[in-house]
């Protein structure tokens, strides 16, 4: 099964055809979606696409590149939200290195404060790693959350291999698509298949053949050929991997219809 493990459905940019972007997606073979929120403003929105779809999960988290816009109530917010049951993962979370704007004491403040929400409610993270990684990995061995994703992944083999060790499987999507993305690509294509799971993180990170224009749900099938081509295998083997990693990763996912259907009655 095809499952888009991350995408921001509830973006503005979907704001005129949400619903004609869902049906584009299913039609093309995609069962399962996971929209994770950025922030405490957009906590009711991804909860009411979860409610409205049910081939859509979310996630309640306050995103590295939001904490200026956070405050310490936000996280008082997010336990009670996570204590009331129907969310599958604590995401994004994370650290992002990449815009330098004196952020980064508060982003770690946040960040550890969400890891241990997600240790405390036996909950899986999806992990923003931009340009942070060992930062972040420095984090996950002294609090040990229970695994989940690291969200379009792009850092080096050693900094993959202590994720997979520490229980997380590794994104990969639009930039895996672009012939001058080597190391992307050549993670996609050496990594144990166990660790990947295929996202889109929708609207961002167009593919190659929609460079600059809104990535959508629907890209999913093409980013699972890419990676079957990568790889030397076929695509089926690419797509049964890499749902059941995305199940393994967050096993909440297996609660979504379409997913459920598929499973065999010992594996819901």
């Amino acid at each position: 099964m095809l499952i888009d493990t991350h995408c921001h459905l509830d973006a503005a940019e979907f704001d005129s055809d949400r619903a004609a972007v869902l049906q584009a997606a299913r039609a093309g073979g995609v069962g399962g979606f996971l929209v994770p929120a950025v922030g405490a403003s957009n906590f009711d929105a991804v909860a009411a696409l979860s409610a409205a779809h049910p081939d859509v999960a979310h996630a309640f988290g306050i995103h590295p590149m939001y904490v200026g816009q956070a405050s310490e109530s936000d996280l008082d917010v997010l336990r009670q939200r996570l204590a009331g049951g129907g969310v599958v993962a604590v995401g994004e979370i994370g650290l992002d290195g990449f815009v330098q704007d004196g952020s980064m004491p508060l982003q770690l403040r946040y960040f550890e404060a969400q890891l241990r929400l997600a240790k405390a409610f036996e909950l899986p993270v999806v992990l923003h790693v931009r340009r942070a990684q060992d930062e972040i990995l420095k984090l996950l061995r002294r609090i040990r959350p229970p695994g989940g994703i690291a969200h379009a992944f792009n850092g080096s083999v050693q900094q993959a291999e202590a994720f997979i060790k520490l229980g997380f499987r590794l994104g990969f999507g639009g930039a895996m698509t672009y012939a001058g993305s080597r190391r992307i690509r050549q993670l996609a294509a050496e990594l144990p298949l166990s660790a990947i799971v295929l996202e889109t993180d929708a609207p961002d990170i167009p593919p190659a053949w929609g460079a600059g224009l809104r990535n959508d749900p629907a890209n999913l099938p093409r980013f699972a050929e890419v990676l079957a081509g990568l790889r030397g295998m076929s695509v089926d083997e690419v797509i049964e991997a890499t749902g059941a990693n995305a199940l393994a990763a967050v096993p909440g996912l297996k609660q979504l219809a379409g997913v459920s259907a598929a499973l065999p009655p010992e594996s819901r």
